[in-house]
């Protein structure tokens, strides 16, 4: 297997105690077929994936075959779901290979990928489950990690998904899929909680080294590293969140054993980008309370924050983990307020650009106009010609009026030109997102026709979203009225 020369496998994760995991091999899958390859991103791990059906790599990647240096394993985890604490979750569906070199690309955390396999088949930590994921949800991850990766948000990525004809049941009869995840790291809040709840603190105190010296070096130098550690995982935390916000995207299931011990968007299932705007959007339908509504995320971000801290204590001094605790509000506040600012194309920082974007929410939010179009034509267009083309998407074009006043009076305060500030607007709201009924396409033609081409183009589109890209303009329109019907649940 030629490109097998250069994707030699280490086992990193298996020098950790063996609490923190469990041995097993992949399921293998009956009869797997290609759905869609990341080629950019298997270049940057050494790797040509040809799509042939008699590939090798089609075997390695459906869980039918190890390359040599693999040793599988799903890790242990607890976790607090929509509040209430599980203290044995762990990879249910998700194996992971091993570690390889990973160069190139915008990685936050170089040197090293873990590869893992989710929908590979039964662990330990399955309870009672099939081990498998289907086609639906498969495609949804596949399409919307590479979309976050393209709007520039930290992120697990998609190497390849495989698809097969066993049948799987949900809440209806599926078939099978196999998605190749790619991350610096899967360690979660809930690894640390799970070792700490069961009073295993010499391999909490491994975990915690590990992590640091793998991917928080500047805290592995210092004499007390655990402190600045968890202070360094609250502001990569504050800065993600931000930047869902920003984009308005709903993450659907934000159980602390959901967020990622780096700061990157983990386990897409039934997540959503806003379309009209709303701050009280739930994405998910099985969360009946909207725990884990839009404007919630940052609150319970902090909340999965406090579960870890409550999990380091045996590590970090209580005063240190409350200090740090307390920066997340900072952090967010001004990483969110930053993204904002550039939005609306605001180089400068002025006392009042918070309200500005408050009163600018409040206003998308009871007219419930849509987000990502908003900000795209608001980057489009000389301010001149703004208020009567926009004011036909307000029912109180009033309302929207007296906000542009005050946007146009805060402009003349802009050092530059009009056409400068447009471009960099433009590069910092997307014309392009993953809205659910683009999926929803691109699933059902995988689903009924076999017909894979809309994943690749939809994949192609989502990764430059910033583009101006006219074969892809009718991805930029307004959702037709059955979007609205879609419903997404845990299974999604």
């Amino acid at each position: 297997m030629t490109s097998s020369t250069v994707f030699e496998f280490g086992q990193r994760f298996q020098t950790l105690p063996r609490t923190c995991f469990r041995r097993v091999d992949p399921t293998p899958l009956p009869a797997p077929y290609w759905l869609a390859i990341n080629a950019p991103l298997a270049a940057e791990l050494g790797l040509t994936l040809s799509g042939a059906a008699d590939d090798p790599l089609l075997a390695v990647f459906s869980g039918n075959a190890l390359l040599a240096g693999m040793q599988p394993l799903a890790a242990r985890y607890a976790g607090h779901q929509f509040g209430v604490f599980v203290p044995e979750l762990g990879d249910g569906r998700a194996i992971l290979l091993g570690d390889c070199a990973w160069g190139g690309g915008r990685v936050e955390v170089r040197a090293r990928a873990e590869v893992q396999l989710k929908g590979a088949g039964p662990t330990p930590f399955s309870r009672m489950g099939d081990g498998r994921a289907v086609l639906r949800s498969s495609v949804r991850e596949y399409l919307c990690s590479e979309a976050m990766y393209g709007l520039g948000i930290p992120t697990t990525r998609a190497l390849c998904l495989i698809g097969s004809d066993q049948p799987v049941w949900r809440e209806t009869e599926e078939t099978s899929a196999v998605l190749t995840r790619v991350a610096p790291s899967f360690v979660r809040f809930g690894s640390f909680e799970a070792l700490s709840q069961a009073g295993q603190l010499d391999e909490l105190r491994a975990l915690a080294d590990f992590v640091i010296q793998h991917h928080f070096p500047e805290c592995a130098v210092l004499p007390e590293p655990y402190g600045p550690w968890f202070d360094a995982v609250v502001t990569r935390s504050a800065r993600l969140i931000a930047q869902w916000q920003s984009v308005g995207f709903c993450h659907g299931v934000m159980n602390s054993d959901n967020m990622s011990i780096l700061g990157l968007t983990l386990d897409y299932g039934p997540f959503g980008f806003l379309d009209a705007f709303d701050h009280a959007h739930v994405c998910n339908h099985s969360d009946y309370a909207g725990r884990y509504a839009f404007k919630q995320q940052p609150r319970v971000a902090q909340w999965n924050l406090q579960c870890l801290a409550q999990a380091m204590l045996p590590l970090i001094s209580e005063a240190s983990l409350l200090a740090g605790l307390n920066r997340f509000a900072v952090e967010y506040a001004e990483a969110y307020l930053e993204r904002m600012r550039a939005k609306l194309g605001l180089a400068r920082q002025e006392a009042d650009d918070a309200a500005l974007v408050e009163a600018l929410m409040q206003l998308l939010h009871h007219e419930r106009v849509d987000y990502t179009r908003f900000f795209r034509r608001l980057s489009s267009l000389p301010l001149r010609d703004v208020a009567e083309e926009l004011a036909t998407w307000f029912n109180d074009p009033s309302s929207w009026r007296t906000w542009l006043a005050r946007y146009g009076l805060r402009l003349e305060s802009e050092p530059g030109d009009e056409p400068a500030r447009l471009l960099a607007m433009q590069s910092v709201n997307p014309k392009y997102i993953l809205r659910n009924y683009l999926a929803e396409q691109a699933i059902a033609q995988a689903r009924d026709a076999r017909d894979y081409g809309e994943i690749e183009r939809l994949a192609r589109c989502l990764s430059d979203p910033y583009a101006e890209q006219p074969e892809f303009d009718a991805y930029a329109d307004l959702p037709p009225a059955w979007a609205a019907e879609l419903s997404l649940s845990c299974s999604s």
